[in-house]
């Protein structure tokens, strides 16, 4: 056996399930703690631990440079280098090759785009890109070559190698992309090291369009993926397209695989997600806030720089803390501010994903999400002001 993914319930289009690793069974719906370098920022893995977090990410691109992948091998994989003892899933640079490439409507159809990283060049073949921490070095990154690392990571899920893309961006650019993704799918999965308790995730592409959204399906369920993730979204399309092409491509995944949106959110974005068949999540907007004053609440986020929270007696979540002595921690410059919020907002996720599958196995999901909604923003059309 691969992975094990084991459907408990469901509650309309909502699922209740596990995934059994070598490290581990976690839970799902899971939000996937975003530990890129091989550290969720600002927190011992013990304390990303006390949140809940059963499962965290890390990243192909990051870790190949800094500090590679044959060191961490020699150190006996992320697990053991890190002190994380859980599942690891491990993105496979994709998404920075957008990031790389810096994307705009203009250069939609370039193959070569400069940013101030350096250059970005894609073929048949992979990648080609100038590293941003190492003066100038250029590296290329195949399907392969992709996997490979994975591998020395000794990652529980690895993710077949693709390329991620902005939002707008025209049909014919992301039908070539499609095309080329679903090639690289293959190599991945051939590539790819089976054992017991690991396994690989194909990437649907598409962008917003239905239509290549249907194309690569076809092309990724024909190989036996472990599970699928859809990616490029969460890219600044509107929520409501966000929810009709989650809709319109879980329809279409296999029920007894897990299905992760790459890069989602916000928890709007996740419960209209699970409502919609989707199993796994990550981002890196709790850690990101939590280092920037923001907290999340059950009704809303909050700005701890204000004023107002001077004197405020309120204390915050499970810290113990009062708003007013967070406040005065964050004024400072006090490191002790941005990690207290960064635990706090990662547990409010792990809180939020542990409620969701409680109300899965009761059948009462989309009451809770309701719920949920109208506390979180005030009743105001269920809309957040600012998404990831």
């Amino acid at each position: 056996m691969s992975l094990k993914f084991n459907l408990i319930a469901t509650s309309g289009g909502a699922r209740r399930g596990s995934v059994e690793t070598a490290h581990g069974t976690f839970q799902t719906p899971a939000f996937m703690a975003v530990g890129t370098a091989a550290t969720v920022k600002a927190l011992t893995m013990d304390m990303v631990r006390d949140t809940g977090t059963e499962v965290i990410l890390g990243n192909t691109y990051h870790l190949m440079l800094r500090p590679g992948g044959d060191l961490v091998e020699q150190m006996g994989g992320l697990h053991k280098f890190s002190g994380w003892h859980g599942p690891i899933l491990t993105d496979s640079g994709g998404f920075q090759i957008k990031s790389l490439a810096g994307w705009s409507c203009s250069e939609q159809k370039s193959t070569v785009s400069k940013t101030d990283g350096g250059l970005v060049k894609r073929t048949e073949e992979g990648v080609e890109f100038t590293s941003h921490i190492d003066g100038g070095k250029k590296h290329f990154l195949t399907p392969e070559k992709s996997i490979q690392i994975q591998h020395q990571l000794d990652s529980n899920i690895t993710m077949a190698f693709d390329e991620c893309l902005p939002y707008p961006v025209e049909h014919d650019v992301v039908k070539t992309n499609v095309e080329r993704v679903s090639r690289w799918a293959k190599r991945s999965y051939d590539a790819f090291i089976d054992r017991p308790g690991y396994g690989i995730f194909g990437i649907v592409q598409g962008s917003v369009y239905k239509d290549l959204r249907d194309m690569s399906v076809r092309d990724l369920v024909k190989i036996p993926f472990d599970g699928f993730a859809i990616g490029s979204l969460t890219q600044g399309e509107p929520q409501e397209v966000l929810f009709d092409i989650i809709s319109h491509t879980t329809a279409q995944l296999p029920v007894d695989k897990p299905r992760y949106l790459m890069g989602a959110g916000t928890p709007l974005d996740i419960l209209g997600a699970v409502e919609r068949g989707i199993d796994m999540f990550d981002c890196v907007m709790p850690t990101r806030a939590g280092r920037t004053a923001q907290a999340f609440t059950e009704h809303g986020t909050i700005n701890l720089r204000n004023a107002k929270f001077r004197d405020d007696q309120t204390i915050l979540g499970d810290t113990g803390l009062t708003l007013a002595y967070i406040h005065h921690l964050v004024k400072a410059d006090e490191i002790l501010g941005a990690i207290l919020l960064t635990q706090h907002n990662l547990k409010f996720y792990q809180d939020l994903m542990k409620n969701i599958r409680l109300a899965i196995e009761r059948g009462n999901f989309i009451e809770f999400k309701n719920q949920f909604i109208e506390t979180y923003t005030g009743g105001k059309n269920g809309q957040e002001t600012k998404r990831s």
